[in-house]
């Protein structure tokens, strides 16, 4: 009987397959990748070093034919893929379907080099219907997939490889540069510059509550005066703050308030009422990118949280694949849709005929299905929660009944304005009323985009106004002037950006979490809520590119770049034909040669300078990025910026601020009392401290003391006396019954009490200046919690597939020092630089360990060698000392024998 092994990229998805395939089958994984471009020079192999284009890991100057080495840990794999080839009559490649799939698959038979058939096994859910009917349409790997993948992969190389270098060199180092991240980091830098650029403006309105005849009540808003209309937000000029025309008329304060008293008495009638029919549809089932932000709406995840779940999800065989551009709904999906709408909500809220959603993608070989839940039925989400977890959960919650919604009945509504008007001395005003009334819910009954609970946002999106009708008198209960400011345009979020980026046409869905995760990694960007926040090196590194790397930024640009990749995908465009057109120029702008001519005018004091406009006396005040950090300047004074200051905060009038707490940071508040060192407070980029002395010139190693304020000090209010108090810190409080010490702590996470090991954190209440022993002593009698109780933690990630294949737990654990991976036997810390242990790629976690390995192996045969040569030493000390003492016994001997012999004549 013939045997076949079916190979899939996740030891998850090679389980779930497990259970549908019989024992002709062996269902292995490759985990992920099996090779890749070189990371580093260590990867470059020996016959390859020294070439010109070798650390890019491209032979720029032949046809840019990659250079592929086996990634790191996967050698025993492939070994294992080989002996299993042996036992099989037919290979079956099951990786995804999208073009990384693609690759991955023909990889695995460049690398295996396989004697029997190939075929390849697409499908788009892991169910048991799906993977039958795959096996019964395999086909060939896809080369114009391969072909667009590995283009894609060269020129995120050669951008990277190229542009991140000037980036070091001109602005600092560990930046890098990416054809996508680099555009995803303007839209937010030019979305704060927007915030910068903006102007407040106050505006007045005035709202009045009404009563009918019927004693009913409404709420109703001014909207013109004599004959103009009021102005709103809208129409002033956001950079400006003044009104954008004459049209609209401001009120201020003072008129709107004397309006109201105006109106108190007059006889208001209904000028109109009208009432219009309006029908809302569904919005389409779920893309990868409409996932994802709804991910960050609804649940606050952000992407990648978001891609990990539906990821886990899809290889469990409960949702479609979750990398699709695609909204169209097979047959079978529709039928189990419409099935699940007549039982739930009944025959009322299904339409007559399925709903068909247009597809916007071009690239028709990725056209796949929406993301919608797998199998013949749709599952429960407690059914999900038990199996997988609540992350998994929550987001299956979201394609469920966005799914189910798609494919119901429309919700249908009125739409009721209600104006009314009064005249008095003169004065013309005019009201005006607006409400909603839901008839039919439909979909909405289902699903609401952006809210948690539909039924409760049914019942908000409802505003209901009495009836009335032309002509009708009513009375003005209350008349309320209010202020109002303009907004600045808020910061994109996570979703925002990823709505963004789409709608340009940059990138590809099932890359954005990757290209969040790296310019937070990067540092270009804080989170401040939920919007993200660039930060002044973003701005200096998009100034440097505006200015002398245009096109590489521009969006028109880099979304021209993603069609030519999807043409060379669908076998449209020749790979080579634009690897070198991009690359070299061929008549175009190519990134060797503009590199070339523009790398040598960028000049870095100017890239690196936002200005933030003049102090009083026409002195520039600007924020410099540094080597070190960013810093802000007036003149020859310099003030270190605190960390995550968000860029449209710091005006001129904080940033002299700042600068003015900086220079008094340079005379000292007083001295101590008992050596006379000067104390002074300064501020720094994580914020103020006070400091005992200065640095020595000549031992740079030996730092001043310094203690940082307390939560809720700020410079001004620092005496001498709290100075002096700070640095006494930590101090000896008093002994417990047993004469214990009892200490007071400033600690990272903020004061506390420590008795041995013992520690409690202060109350909020609490003062640790002024903490006395009796209070620390009931603090440590409390139970322990919170910080100060140091429990076994929860892994932050499992590398399952390890633990599948090898039966040993790979595991990344927060520990004292921060975050790092082990397998049991070896530790190794996460680098610094590296924000997120959860983004840790089992490749990544390998590549530690071994590095980790090999250091220790080096220290063991160190040690070994020094323990050796020491025990050579001591043995041949030990000889010598043998040798020396048979000598003098001999010597011994023969002069006691003389001794006899002469006694004897």
């Amino acid at each position: 009987m013939s045997k076949s092994l079916v190979i899939v990229e996740s030891p998850t998805k090679a389980k779930t397959l497990r259970k549908f395939l019989g024992a002709d089958y062996l269902v292995e994984s490759s985990v992920g990748h099996i090779r890749d471009l070189p990371a580093n020079a260590a990867e470059i192999p020996a016959s390859h070093k020294g070439r010109p284009w070798a650390t890019l890991g491209v032979n720029v100057e032949e046809g840019f034919a990659p250079l592929y080495v086996v990634q790191q840990g996967k050698r025993k794999k492939i070994t294992e893929l080989r002996r299993l080839l042996k036992e099989v009559d037919q290979l079956l490649l099951a990786t995804d379907e999208d073009r990384e799939g693609e690759a991955i698959s023909w990889h695995l038979v460049e690398v295996l080099k396989p004697k029997v058939p190939v075929r390849r096994m697409v499908f788009h859910e892991i169910t048991k219907s799906a993977i039958l009917a795959s096996l019964a349409e395999t086909r060939e790997i896809d080369l114009d997939l391969v072909n667009a993948q590995e283009a894609r992969r060269i020129i995120d190389r050669l951008y990277g490889y190229e542009v991140s270098p000037i980036l070091w060199r001109k602005v600092g180092p560990r930046l890098s540069a990416g054809r996508v991240q680099s555009v995803a980091v303007r839209m937010l830098v030019e979305r704060e510059r927007a915030r910068m650029r903006f102007r407040s403006a106050c505006y007045w309105d005035l709202t009045a509550t009404f009563r009918t005849r019927a004693d009913e009540q409404f709420d109703a808003t001014l909207i013109r005066l004599d004959g103009r209309r009021i102005a709103l937000g809208r129409d002033f000029d956001p950079e400006t703050g003044a009104l954008a025309g004459e049209e609209a008329l401001l009120l201020d304060g003072a008129r709107a308030q004397e309006l109201g008293k105006l109106l108190e008495d007059a006889p208001f009638r209904v000028v109109s009422a009208e009432e219009k029919p309006f029908t809302r549809t569904p919005a389409p089932p779920f893309t990868t990118s409409t996932l994802q932000q709804e991910g960050n709406r609804k649940l606050r995840f952000d992407a990648k949280r978001t891609m990990r779940a539906a990821q886990r999800l899809y290889e469990s065989g409960f949702i479609t694949y979750m990398r699709t551009d695609s909204v169209v709904l097979s047959a079978a999906a529709l039928e189990m849709t419409r099935s699940e709408i007549a039982g739930t909500y009944g025959a009322d809220y299904l339409p007559d005929q399925p709903r068909f959603y247009r597809n916007k993608v071009k690239n028709a070989q990725e056209a796949h299905e929406a993301i919608r839940p797998a199998g013949e039925r749709i599952a429960g989400v407690g059914q999900i929660r038990s199996a997988l977890g609540e992350d998994e959960a929550r987001v299956y919650e979201l394609i469920r009944k966005r799914t189910i919604a798609c494919q119901m009945k429309d919700a249908r509504g009125r739409r009721m304005v209600v104006r009314v008007g009064a005249e008095r001395d003169g004065t013309e005003a005019l009201f005006q009323a607006s409400g909603n009334v839901i008839d039919f819910p439909g979909f909405l009954r289902a699903y609401v985009e952006g809210a948690d609970d539909p039924l409760a946002a049914l019942a908000d999106r409802e505003t209901i106004l009495p009836p009335l009708a032309a002509g009708d008198e009513v009375d003005p209960k209350t008349l309320k002037a209010a202020e109002h400011h303009t907004s600045p345009p808020a910061r994109l979020t996570e979703a925002t950006l990823v709505k963004a980026l789409e709608e340009s046409g940059i990138g590809r869905p099932s890359t954005y979490a990757s290209i969040i995760d790296t310019i937070q990694r990067r540092e270009y960007t804080f989170k401040r809520g939920n919007a993200l926040v660039p930060s002044f090196t973003a701005f200096a590194v998009v100034r440097l590119m505006e200015e002398h790397l245009t096109d590489l930024i521009d969006l028109g640009f880099t979304a021209r770049m993603e069609d030519r990749l999807d043409a060379i995908s669908r076998g449209e465009d020749d790979r080579l034909r634009y690897l070198e057109q991009f690359y070299q120029g061929n008549g175009a702008h190519g990134l060797k040669p503009l590199l070339e001519a523009k790398a040598g005018d960028i000049d870095p004091r100017s890239v690196c300078t936002i200005p933030l406009g003049e102090d009083d006396e026409g002195q520039p005040v600007v924020v410099r990025v540094g080597r070190y950090g960013p810093f802000l300047q007036q003149g020859e004074t310099t003030s270190p910026i605190p960390a995550q200051t968000c860029p449209d905060e710091l005006t001129v009038e904080a940033a002299l601020a700042l600068i003015a707490t900086a220079a008094k940071g340079d005379e000292p508040l007083g001295t101590h009392p008992d050596d006379g060192q000067p104390i002074f407070v300064k501020t720094g980029r994580f914020g103020p401290y006070v400091q005992l002395g200065e640095p020595d010139p000549e031992d740079t190693k030996k730092k001043p003391k310094r203690a940082s304020l307390l939560k809720g000090m700020v410079p001004g209010d620092v005496t001498l006396e709290i100075a002096l108090e700070l640095l006494a810190l930590p101090k000896v409080l008093g002994q417990d019954a047993d004469g214990v010490d009892v200490q007071a702590f400033h600690g990272r996470y903020g004061p506390y009490v420590k008795r041995g090991d013992d520690t409690r954190s202060l109350a909020p209440e609490d003062d640790l200046l002024t903490l006395t022993l009796e209070r620390a002593l009931e603090l440590l009698a409390q139970e322990r919690k919170g910080r100060g109780f140091r429990q076994a933690a929860k892994p932050i990630k499992v590398f399952e597939e390890v633990a599948e294949l090898e039966g040993r737990a790979l595991r990344v654990l927060s520990g004292r020092y921060g975050p790092y991976v082990t397998d049991g036997e070896v530790n190794a810390s996460l680098p610094k630089n590296f924000s997120d242990p959860e983004a840790l790629t089992l490749v990544q976690a390998l590549e530690l360990l071994e590095a980790r390995r090999a250091r220790q192996g080096k220290k063991k045969a160190k040690k070994k060698a020094a323990k050796k040569k020491a025990t050579k030493k001591k043995a041949a000390k030990k000889g010598t000392k043998k040798k020396a003492a048979k000598k003098k016994t001999t010597k011994k001997k023969v002069a006691k024998k003389g001794s006899k012999k002469k006694a004897a004549g």
